[in-house]
């Protein structure tokens, strides 16, 4: 394809190890395939501080696939990343060392703070016409709901395509995720409503100063990333298997968010693995997940979220395209 190059990424995530294998101009990217697999790297991270044997090997089974899927599709270079798992394991160096064998390319655990700008990147790499008017405030609010953290950024559309990569959002990274908050909270089968109190309380008084500080005013569009997200809207759309098509840039309402919140919070896990949208593998963290959503609505004075499956992937794409023009190493 003229102008374009064909690159990949790897997204090693708390709950999820992810692939991208894409053709990219350095300012949008075709999605050629896009794979996900959850692998649960962070299990237990949140109490112990290490990564555990079995998720080890079950994320670097994935990341073996990958790998074959990679040596047909034949990428130019392939970005690999780790985020919040790795940033909290004192353990990380060894399953960095191995993931690198793998994939043949150095593992990168990105800081929370470049994990949110390349979320961002991403997101702001394909929004659809009309959303974001081309005068006056053009502000744009993004935030990432991961396993281990959660990304918050504020950053302007660029107004021309030859600035994207140099537009600098403001940004925070909050250890608050699907995974963090059901360890640490969600206990019972269902969750008990004095648990679901306490985390909803905790969530908001370590989320509100974040927050607070990023606002200068109302952002022009808020869009939502990753797995609790498109999992709502997937639940909300009642598919009965994943379609990337019919989620993508789909929107969701603040109370269509806590009809869902409510509903799966009071029935036991073996009822949440059969309800629609909702992938069995996610069950036992999405009610967790949700809580994130949901304050992150309500801190920001939200009612309304353009669901976004354009997130980190497509950012480190870009940020390879880039570097791969400059001639820098991929990371």
């Amino acid at each position: 394809m003229r102008g374009y190059q064909r690159l990949a990424s790897i997204d090693v995530g708390t709950n999820s190890t992810r692939m991208l294998v894409a053709d990219c101009d350095g300012f949008v990217t075709k999605t050629i395939d896009r794979r996900m697999v959850i692998t649960r790297l962070g299990k237990a991270v949140d109490g112990t501080g290490k990564l555990d044997s079995e998720a080890i090997e079950r994320t670097l089974s994935v990341l073996s696939e990958y790998a074959r899927l990679l040596s047909s599709h034949k990428p130019e270079r392939v970005s690999v990343a780790a985020t919040s798992a790795l940033r909290d394991s004192a353990n990380a160096g060894d399953f960095v060392s191995r993931a690198g064998e793998i994939t043949g390319s150095e593992v990168e655990i990105l800081p929370g703070e470049e994990e949110a700008r390349l979320s961002f990147l991403g997101a702001v790499s394909n929004l659809p016409r009309g959303k974001v008017g081309s005068r006056g405030k053009r502000e744009i609010f993004v935030f990432d709901i991961g396993g281990g953290s959660t990304e918050l950024i504020v950053g302007n559309l660029p107004r021309k395509r030859s600035r994207l990569l140099y537009e600098e959002p403001r940004v925070r990274s909050i250890q608050v995720g699907c995974v963090r908050m059901s360890e640490r909270f969600l206990k019972g089968d269902p969750p008990s409503p004095l648990a679901l109190g306490r985390m909803e309380s905790y969530l908001v008084s370590t989320l509100k100063p974040a927050l607070d500080s990023l606002f200068q005013g109302k952002p022009s569009l808020v869009v939502g990333l990753a797995g609790t997200v498109t999992t709502v809207a997937a639940i909300k759309l009642g598919l009965t298997e994943y379609n990337s098509e019919a989620i993508h840039h789909s929107f969701l309402l603040r109370e269509e968010v806590e009809e869902i919140y409510r509903k799966l919070a009071s029935v036991p896990l073996s009822d949440r693995k059969k309800i629609m949208g909702l992938e069995p593998e996610r069950a036992d963290i999405i009610v967790g997940g949700i809580a994130v959503l949901r304050a992150v609505m309500d801190l920001a004075r939200v009612s309304e979220i353009l669901v976004s499956e354009k997130d980190i992937l497509d950012g480190l794409i870009l940020r390879l395209h880039a570097r791969v023009r400059e001639g820098t190493p991929a990371s």
